[in-house]
């Protein structure tokens, strides 16, 4: 398929996981893909592997997220999709008993006040246009919470939910859609991370998949480039679960 025929697309957080395979699948469909990352290696690779540019950026420095679009626009001439995906999920995050405000803020940073940053710097460039699509990368956990606690993680994907739903209402009738992507756990360097000390927590969370595995990076990558292309025509202001049918039930006898 050929969804996102040159189309612009930037995608932070592009050096590893979801957005990786979201950059590969982007190209696949035509697109023209611009990889940010403060990966430089990572992400100049997975650049050159897709016939891309890279543009180093840190998400939670304006100044970084406003060149990193006028890049994009410079290179290509326009911006039709945004993936804000860059994201973490550090070991220190845990219970909000023992998490300390330092993590807490370094979470919140990068995980919530970059997708405020990268929507505020592309809306006005696809407003232009009238068109464009926005998707941002939540959490299962922002819809339903986490049974295993990561109160900083949560949080800060409960705001991208919220936000996401305010700016898919304001600007649904200049043309720009903007869209939650929620993925359940997947298997990603970010995932093996969380597990690492604790691989018993790994085995907890599961049980809980009504599918019995985590998601691989390219599944979630295929919902992102449905939500950018016009089969989503219709879509905004939406939280789009990917999640192997945890949010649709408790838990799942072995």
């Amino acid at each position: 398929m050929q969804r996102l025929l040159d189309r612009v697309a930037v995608i932070t957080g592009a050096a590893g996981g979801i957005g990786l395979a979201t950059a590969r699948r982007f190209a696949e469909e035509g697109a023209k893909v611009v990889c940010a990352d403060l990966d430089e290696a990572g992400g100049a690779k997975i650049a050159d592997e897709v016939g891309g540019l890279f543009v180093r950026a840190d998400v939670t420095s304006e100044e970084d997220v406003a060149r990193m679009f006028e890049t994009a626009v410079e290179t290509y001439g326009r911006l039709d999709v945004a993936f804000n995906n860059a994201g973490i999920s550090p070991p220190d995050d845990d219970s909000i008993l023992t998490t300390g405000i330092e993590a807490w803020r370094r979470v919140q940073e990068v995980n919530l006040t970059s997708v405020y940053l990268c929507c505020k710097h592309a809306i006005p460039y696809m407003r232009r246009q009238g068109k464009g699509s926005i998707i941002n990368t939540a959490s299962f956990v922002a819809v339903m919470g986490s049974a295993t606690s990561q109160i900083s993680y949560t949080a800060s994907k409960g705001g991208v939910l919220s936000m996401t739903r305010e700016l898919g209402v304001q600007f649904a009738r200049e043309g720009i859609r903007v869209n939650a992507l929620c993925p359940g756990p997947v298997d990603t360097p970010l995932l093996r991370e969380l597990f690492a000390k604790d691989p018993e927590r790994a085995q907890r969370r599961l049980v809980h998949v009504p599918m019995g595995r985590f998601a691989e990076a390219s599944e979630i990558a295929a919902a992102v480039a449905f939500l950018a292309s016009d089969d989503a025509s219709f879509i905004t202001g939406a939280e789009f679960l990917v999640d192997g049918g945890i949010s649709g039930a408790y838990v799942t006898p072995l």
